[in-house]
């Protein structure tokens, strides 16, 4: 397995930008990070190659999450804005070698009928699928849960998977948090093989709670089992809140029979 630091949520005992040395000292070559927006591109660089660490993921811009935004794709009254961060997302993926561009389709707006939110956001996804392969990027789309994100639109893997080939989607790809589905009440090991050839990045946090694997009840040992036998051969992101520090919660590594790359 390839772990990936997720630096929204590990080692935020340090400031952001400081959070790059403390994974490198942790034994991390990889992070990943929802939004480089808010700071200097190329200080992120600067911090990446000094401590000799790659940028897997990084999302698209996906609005003002303090105010209820979980991303744009799917509301029809900010079609241009979402074009907007798709060049964005472009800027920032290529200032730091990030391969893999994460989209979160949002909340439909209320009343609005369904086949137009379909309509703009099987248009906005098909754009930015294009623009990401004509820049050699992989675009992702990821569900969150209803219950954490009430209104999120296709909330878990199925409905996603579902969304894509009803609307003859290429070059989109999912993204699978294993907390995210846990909390939806899906079969962890179903899904993950039913969807694995078009999963591209994972995510795992414990449930309930999302802290490390270990601290609830999702069968890590057979889930990674069944990575494995799936062939999958991408990253596995660390996209949980840690219950007794960082450095404390890497300790279920061992316990799971897995170790840093």
């Amino acid at each position: 397995m390839r772990f990936s630091a997720n630096l929204g949520f590990l080692f935020t005992e340090a400031p952001f930008l400081d959070r790059f040395q403390a994974a490198a000292a942790a034994g991390f070559r990889y992070v990943e990070f929802k939004s480089p927006y808010d700071y200097d591109l190329r200080e992120i660089k600067q911090r990446l190659d000094a401590y000799g660490l790659e940028a897997v993921l990084i999302n698209m811009p996906d609005g003002d999450w303090s105010a209820g935004d979980r991303g744009l794709a799917a509301d029809p009254a900010r079609r241009a804005e979402f074009r907007e961060g798709v060049a964005r997302a472009l800027e920032a993926a290529a200032t730091l070698n990030a391969l893999r561009v994460n989209c979160l389709t949002g909340n439909a707006p209320p009343g609005a009928e369904q086949a137009l939110v379909e309509d703009n956001l099987a248009e906005n996804l098909r754009y930015a699928a294009g623009e990401m392969a004509k820049n050699q990027r992989l675009l992702l789309m990821e569900p969150l849960n209803g219950k954490d994100n009430p209104g999120f639109y296709l909330s878990d893997v199925t409905k996603a998977a579902d969304f894509l080939d009803r609307q003859r989607l290429e070059g989109v790809y999912l993204q699978f948090d294993v907390y995210h589905e846990a909390q939806t009440g899906k079969d962890l090991l179903d899904e993950l093989r039913a969807f694995a050839p078009r999963i591209r990045h994972v995510q795992i946090a414990d449930w309930p709670g999302r802290h490390q694997p270990g601290t609830g009840e999702v069968d890590f040992r057979a889930w990674f089992s069944a990575l494995t036998e799936a062939g999958y051969g991408g990253f596995v992101g660390m996209e949980y809140i840690p219950a007794g520090g960082t450095q404390d919660s890497l300790r279920w590594l061992a316990e799971f029979g897995q170790a840093l790359a």
